[in-house]
């Protein structure tokens, strides 16, 4: 955690970077992005590897419910997927 005057001086530096050179802030906020949505993704594997031990665990209307979760997720994200990558 940053003190107060600390995270003050950080979003000025930010601010300051933001306006004097955006295309390269623009090329770091694309990366950060892009981590995000690998996390997303991995999660996405890991639910999508549980089903069959949920649906055997918690019954048929659990797994489905799930499944349509996931279906629901991986729609979305194909949708968006620019925005993930």
């Amino acid at each position: 955690m940053l003190s107060k005057e600390d995270q003050r001086r950080f979003e000025q530096i930010t601010r300051h970077l933001r306006e004097s050179d955006p295309a390269f802030f623009a090329r770091l906020d694309h990366r950060a992005r892009g981590r995000h949505g690998r996390w997303l993704l991995l999660l996405t594997v890991v639910l999508w590897a549980a089903l069959p031990a949920t649906t055997v665990l918690a019954g048929r209307l659990a797994g489905a419910i799930f499944a349509v979760v996931l279906l629901t997720n991986a729609a979305l994200m194909w949708r968006f997927r620019q925005r993930w990558l």
